[in-house]
């Protein structure tokens, strides 16, 4: 039991990422091969060092004639051919090809190369495998080249949602394989485990790694740089047991499932930092596999991910929660590495997604009372920051909402002012558990709002919320965030009734996922932004969607939903920002991974498994397995405890700590 490497292998063949989306990182560094190339590289950053167009390459010269690896599309001899490549969290490997006669000979090479991001200091490391596959000994050289680019340190406080752009000084040289500007120096390492002719089916290996330091700084060159290769295999392989003592492992006959759980899980994984200068250890990003977004936005992270990071991180969840809360996150949007505010005022959806993971870390490890004060802090802020007009909060413009592309989700609306109600209950429910005043008043205010909600917002001829616009505007937006409104407990039945009505095929359901606006949406629908526009829906809110549908009680929905995902896990290395629903595919414009990503495996665990962690230290089991196939979900931890949930059609089995507590059809089974 517990997850290997190998279970987050992708074949590259079958991914429809954008070239450019492809990279691969270890914590502390990532970089990114160059398309169609058997070992080029392109990019490499690791904060503070940002080298986004440094490039690596190679050039075999065999038996005296030059093999180039360019990802030349021509014809007759145009060098190495790339023929094949495999994602794997510590490494990208990639296969050549070379099959051509030159002059009356026939040279037959094989290349191999290993992409990968160095831990313990900033650079990237090549290894590159070549076999001769004549018939013929072949005298062989590889040329290593680098072209250093313009790198740059960019301070631990400035690294926002794009990456960082190249300085306007390129690197110069200084010495033998050294290039240096006022910001960074980087050095070549080369190495070859032998030299002269390469006899028939013999191979040799090169090593080549480049190092980015502050200038003048000098690279220890370890014994060999075989050493740096198995330190990222080692970290990533401790990454990954670490995750299979917090998160519990899926099988499954259904086809797509696993692997769309494992790819979840690969989500969240890729977006851990773990180098000390950071604010906390491990750092969760809400990106920065490709540079961009190596900093911390709420909803991203603690909202879309909670249940995840907390299973990854344990206790040390709470370190991160009070790292945002100390950084001003009530006044900034996001979280920099080094712990400051980044970005305008606070975003308004900040607020729930701080409540949401500081909820998940009382109920999953009992821990957090000490942080009851500060949240009070938040939220009080928030309410007093905003307008408020019959009972609701006026969120203002788009920038502080959903950046829609079209007027309309805007000033009251029903989300988030819903998930304002919700954190009055938690409040509440807290203020209970830890002796606190204040809890009856807070329960009214939840109600209060959600009341609002109902009389103000609902449209029942429409079956839907409106948006109020100062001066009574009213708008119709066909968003996804409605069902966040049905989530948070603001919808009686009838409400429910009409709103999933639209959950269905030409309205927010496509091939391939759900549309964050119903393709009906005439005024408000659009192709260019997926994210929160239509067309496709950021990465957490198909899955999200799916997580709700099973907590409203409509299994089946709920399963058609998540299932129209599968083809993630089959052809992406790692979840995006964004991605479209009408094709299998990712818009090229946006952040390459989303650690909200993992809002899939939590579909599975407390949507369809219905696990449900209380404040009193026990745990529910709502089982409601798919119309068919096989589902066994296998050491999930609470408190000490492990529970396994198995199901199929008409049937569950639930294990605590090795004994059979539950056997018989799906129902609600309290775990004390």
């Amino acid at each position: 039991m517990g997850f290997s490497l190998a279970d987050f292998a992708l074949d590259l063949r079958k991914c429809v990422s954008p070239a450019h989306h492809v990279w691969v990182g270890s914590g502390w560094s990532t970089c990114a091969p160059l398309a169609d190339t058997a070992a080029g590289v392109k990019g490499c950053f690791s904060p503070p060092f940002a080298a986004g167009d440094l490039s690596l390459s190679f050039t075999l010269v065999a038996n005296g004639h030059v093999i180039p690896d360019t990802g030349n599309k021509g014809k007759e001899d145009c060098g190495l051919l790339f023929s094949g490549a495999r994602w794997q969290p510590d490494a990208i490997t990639r296969t050549g090809t070379y099959h051509y006669r030159v002059e009356e000979t026939l040279l037959s090479l094989g290349v191999e190369s290993a992409l990968v991001p160095l831990v313990h200091r900033a650079g990237v490391l090549v290894v590159l495998t070549v076999t001769n596959r004549g018939d013929c000994a072949v005298p062989l050289e590889v040329q290593t080249t680098l072209d250093p680019g313009h790198p740059k340190t960019v301070p631990l406080g400035e690294w926002e949602f794009m990456p960082p752009q190249p300085s306007e000084q390129a690197a110069l040289p200084v010495g033998d394989s050294i290039w240096e500007n006022d910001q960074v120096r980087v050095t070549l390492l080369t190495e070859a485990d032998g030299e002269g002719e390469l006899a028939p089916g013999g191979v040799r290996r090169f090593w080549a790694a480049a190092v980015l330091t502050l200038p003048g700084e000098t690279v220890t060159r370890p014994a060999s740089l075989l050493a740096w290769q198995q330190e990222t295999r080692a970290a990533w392989e401790a990454r990954v047991l670490a995750a299979s003592d917090g998160v519990p492992t899926l099988e499954s006959d259904i086809p797509g499932l696993v692997g769309y759980y494992n790819r979840s899980l690969a989500s969240g994984l890729v977006s851990l930092w773990e180098k000390e200068a950071f604010v906390v250890q491990p750092f969760p990003a809400t990106s920065g596999i490709d540079g961009g977004s190596i900093c911390c936005y709420p909803w991203d992270v603690a909202g879309y991910s909670a249940e995840t990071l907390i299973m990854l991180l344990g206790d040390k969840t709470l370190d991160f929660l009070s790292a945002m809360l100390q950084s001003g996150i009530d006044r900034h949007i996001s979280m920099s590495l080094d712990g400051g505010g980044l970005g305008w005022c606070s975003y308004s959806y900040s607020l729930w997604s701080l409540f949401h993971l500081y909820w998940m870390c009382v109920t999953m490890t009992g821990s957090g009372e000490a942080l009851f004060d500060d949240m009070l802090r938040v939220l009080e802020g928030e309410e007093a920051r905003l307008e408020e007009r019959d009972g609701l909060k006026d969120y203002g413009r788009q920038h502080n909402l959903l950046e829609m592309r079209t007027c309309g989700y805007e000033y009251l609306v029903a989300s988030p002012n819903a998930e304002r109600a919700w954190c009055y209950d938690r409040l509440a429910d807290l203020a209970d558990h830890f002796g606190r005043p204040g809890a009856a008043a807070w329960r009214e205010k939840a109600d209060a709002i959600r009341k609002a909600i109902r009389d103000k917002l609902w449209d029942a001829d429409a079956g839907w919320f409106r948006c109020i616009h100062p001066g009574g505007h009213v708008e119709m937006v066909y968003s996804i965030q409605a069902y966040d409104v049905l989530r948070n407990g603001a919808c009686d039945a009838a409400m429910q009734e009409k709103l999933l009505r639209h959950v269905r095929d030409g309205a927010f359901l496509g091939d391939y996922g759900v549309s964050s606006v119903s393709a009906e949406d005439a005024l408000h629908y659009e192709l260019n932004d997926p994210d929160w526009s239509g067309a496709g829906s950021y990465g957490g809110d198909g899955p999200n969607l799916a997580e709700t549908l099973w907590g409203c009680g409509c299994p089946e929905l709920a399963w058609d939903v998540l299932k129209r995902h599968f083809w993630m896990g089959r052809q992406l290395p790692y979840y995006p920002q964004e991605h479209y629903c009408d094709k299998p595919g990712v818009p090229a414009n946006k952040r390459a991974n989303i650690i909200a990503g993992v809002a899939g495996l939590q579909a599975v665990l407390y949507g369809m498994a219905g696990l449900c962690p209380k404040l009193d230290g026990s745990i529910v089991a709502m089982p409601q397995p798919p119309e068919d196939g096989y589902v066994n979900i296998r050491g999930y931890r609470h408190r000490g405890s492990t529970i396994d949930v198995e199901m199929k059609p008409g049937w569950t089995r639930i294990v605590k700590d090795g004994s059979v507590v539950y056997e018989g059809t799906p129902k609600r089974v309290v775990l004390e």
